[in-house]
């Protein structure tokens, strides 16, 4: 097509499969926007939704988009408004349907495409018999997988549009796809314009998860106004791919630099080497810019061609897992809750030997209040109220439903001060995440519009990843002088979140003279320290200096990670709180410059 000059609205109205609906309501009232992007779809949502049609062929999407946009399709016809989501899973034309049968009752007709190809498990012989292995552990193909789905790309949902649609229904594809999608139809851009379609993408992926770009989870959350009001991001977009991040009048968050550099570094691996379907991004040098108020313009995405390959994730069923929790209040609060939870484990596995059903396969014990899970070593002294936390893993749902029985009897055969009994849990399936490669020219996609198929013909690729270094620092020294010992939070904010096993952790300076003391104090031997007691594997660092950031990312630092894990964060969620409460020796002349929030000086 040709291309179109005019901005194009594109709001974030859904960040996963539980965000809540009114995302749609505030946008379509006062959001303005060309296009709403919807993304449902967690790594191990599709396991769920596999479980989920499996006991129901109607069943196996997300029934929430129908929920959301369902009450709104008049108001989103009249306004011509695209929408675009995920929301398939493991069923787009079952979901299709659904979002049809909203549409013939509210009296809009509607022009519903379907994107298809996505669901590897018909070929799963052919997967089997190529010999793919686990991309982070080189671990073997695992027997009995529930799901398998390529992340795709965004030309898919090109053609559909292309073709009229008003609405495409997806399966797996990479979050980010959706909003490239609807840039590249509006702009006209190519599949080799390979710099716009990774401005585009960083667009799809500050969008992808809504409120947390306008101020959730911000570190300085004291500073974030209207929590109860947050407002669901809008890009307003230029041809150029750059964009200004903002939200509707009148709602509550807060869109600063600070807050969008925490976003555009979430769970992004290599800043330099992004891997997406469609095009292989370099974040390190993009800048942002505040234009007004709760306004930022982001520019300065760089691209290169794609991989050969799609990104696959499995899910295999790994047993049951159980969690309960007792609360203890005393002066010994933390010695009598993990001597009650442990003589209650012990208790358990004699009974579950003695019935023949073998030993737990793990046993995650987390006094929550101590401290110790977060901050392990550099923990803080007692606490006289503690939550306990007991998770277990076991191959026979059995051995489970016994442990389940025997938590409330420590009631009255333990330490004073016990309760917060929460009942006799269930045992729940635990799945496990297996990602592979696979090429792109081995899977067909195509796209289904009033029941005509039409394949897609997906742009070529690199014939092969070869990382490429990105933008790096050329710091000025720092100056001399006394210095003194701060936490981090004094001169950085943080962010944090997961891929599969490995926690990703970005650390961006509050000024950009800070970040060279960051860079020097803040090395991978030095997080890898900090985080023994919780990572297992090595520590990686990247340079951002666009906006003053490091990337790290923990290998095997989450307990198996996800639905696999039997801790209290297995996303990652608080790691970017315990990095920072690092100490860092900082110049005494810059102790005025840093954030008041900090809570004052370690030491001097």
């Amino acid at each position: 097509m040709a291309s179109n000059n005019k901005t194009l609205r594109i709001g974030g109205a859904c960040a996963f499969w539980g965000d809540s609906n009114h995302g749609v309501d505030q946008l379509i009232e006062h959001g303005n926007a060309d296009v709403l992007v919807f993304d449902y779809l967690a790594e191990l949502t599709l396991s769920i939704m596999a479980s989920a049609k499996s006991r129901k062929p109607e069943m196996g999407y997300a029934t929430d988009f129908v929920k959301a946009v369902g009450p709104h399709l008049k108001a989103l016809a009249e306004r011509r408004t695209v929408l675009l989501s995920n929301a398939g899973g493991m069923n787009p034309q079952a979901c299709a349907q659904a979002l049809r049968q909203a549409a013939q009752a509210a009296g809009v007709p509607l022009r519903i495409a379907v994107v298809e190809g996505d669901d590897l498990l018909p070929q799963r012989d052919a997967v089997r018999a190529a010999g793919v292995r686990e991309v982070f552990s080189d671990a073997p193909l695992p027997e009995g997988l529930t799901s398998m789905n390529a992340y795709l790309g965004a030309f898919p949902v090109v053609e559909a549009l292309r073709r009229g649609a008003d609405v495409v229904i997806t399966g797996r594809c990479v979050d980010s796809a959706l909003a490239l999608a609807a840039l590249i139809h509006h702009f006209g851009w190519g599949p080799q314009d390979y710099d716009k379609l990774a401005a585009g993408s960083l667009i799809g992926h500050i969008l992808e998860c809504t409120t947390q770009t306008t101020g959730g989870l911000f570190t300085d959350w004291w500073k974030v106004p209207g929590w109860d009001n947050m407002g669901y991001p809008v890009a307003e977009c230029e041809a150029d791919g750059s964009f200004v991040l903002s939200k509707p009048e009148g709602t509550g968050g807060l869109i600063t630099p600070l807050v969008v550099s925490e976003q555009m570094l979430y769970e992004v691996t290599d800043p330099a080497n992004y891997l997406l379907p469609d095009v292989t991004c370099d974040l390190t040098a993009v800048t942002l810019e505040q234009v007004g108020t709760n306004r930022v313009r982001i520019r300065g995405a760089r691209g290169r061609a794609p991989t050969p390959t799609y990104k696959v994730s499995g899910t295999w069923l790994d047993g049951y897992r159980l969690s309960t929790t007792l609360t203890f209040v005393g002066n010994d609060a933390i010695a009598m809750g993990r001597r009650a939870v442990e003589a209650i484990v012990t208790r358990t596995r004699r009974l579950v030997m003695q019935a023949g059903l073998g030993d737990f396969k793990r046993v995650c014990i987390e006094v929550l209040g101590s401290e110790v899970p977060s901050f392990g070593a550099s923990a803080r002294a007692d606490a006289r109220e503690v939550v306990v936390r007991l998770a277990v893993h076991h191959d026979n749902a059995k051995a489970l439903e016994i442990l389940s029985t025997e938590v409330a009897p420590m009631g009255i055969a333990g330490a004073p001060g016990t309760t917060g009994f929460s009942g006799r849990q269930k045992p729940q399936a635990l799945f496990r995440l297996f990602s592979f490669l696979w090429p792109k020219t081995g899977l067909p996609v195509s796209v289904v519009i009033d029941q005509e198929r039409y394949p897609v013909e997906i742009p070529s690729s690199a014939a092969e990843f070869v990382p490429q270094e990105g933008a790096r620092y050329k710091h000025a020294p720092l100056p001399a002088g006394e210095h003194v010992t701060v936490p981090l939070s004094a001169i950085a904010i943080a962010r944090s979140g997961d891929k599969g096993d490995r926690a990703h952790l970005a650390v961006i300076a509050r000024q950009p003279r800070f970040a060279a003391l960051i860079g020097a104090q803040l090395t991978e031997a030095a997080v890898k320290s900090w985080f023994s007691h919780l990572a297992d594997g090595a520590v990686h660092r990247h340079e951002v200096p666009g906006i003053h950031a490091y990337n790290f990312v923990l290998d095997e630092a989450l307990g198996g990670g996800g639905a696999a894990s039997l801790r209290n964060d297995p996303l990652g969620k608080t790691f970017s709180q315990i990095v920072l409460a690092h100490p860092v020796s900082i110049p005494k002349a810059w102790l005025a410059d840093t954030d008041p929030g900090f809570r004052g000086t370690i030491a001097s």
